[in-house]
């Protein structure tokens, strides 16, 4: 399954589609504006919230924090004694983590569980500027939550390069 997804991810306040790779619209993009905290919501075609994203406001390093249904799925941030810059934890709330590993900045990277490679992000494969897709390689996996970890990742990694 790959997904399109436009740069404009960055924009709090911006709305905006996310396609399949035929150019169907899939999921909405919401930015919330005029928050203390950065926060975006991933709806469906119907407008159902998916997934809530936001940003931890009393943390000591930043941290996104993934939501469904009003309970807690992941919390993300860059990976503690890590040599590299780009590498970021994500800590799901059954205990298990994922892996983000890559060029964050330059939309290249992977996110892998146990060492088993789940998704992948990449400008590689598009010719449409500003575009970056989302290769979710596991059938099983929830194309919700790879989206929303890909949308976290850049955002923290493009806070903490503004810093």
């Amino acid at each position: 399954m790959r997904f399109l997804v436009r740069d404009r991810i960055l924009g709090i306040g911006d709305d905006y589609w996310i396609e399949d790779d035929r150019g169907n619209r899939v999921f909405l993009v919401d930015g919330k504006a005029m928050r203390l905290r950065d926060t975006f919501e991933l709806k469906d075609l119907q407008g159902r919230v998916l997934i809530d994203i936001r940003k931890k406001m009393f943390a000591l390093r930043d941290t996104m924090v993934i939501e469904r249904d009003g309970e807690a799925l992941a919390t993300i941030r860059r990976k503690r004694l890590s040599l590299l810059r780009n590498h970021y934890r994500v800590a799901l709330a059954d205990g298990s983590e994922l892996d983000v590993s890559g060029r964050i900045l330059d939309r290249e990277f992977a996110v892998e569980y146990d060492g088993e490679l789940l998704a992948v992000v990449s400008r590689r494969w598009l010719h449409v500027r500003e575009t970056y897709g989302v290769d979710v390689v596991r059938e099983d996996a929830d194309p919700a939550l790879l989206i929303a970890v890909a949308v976290c990742v850049i955002h923290l990694a493009e806070k903490e390069r503004g810093e």
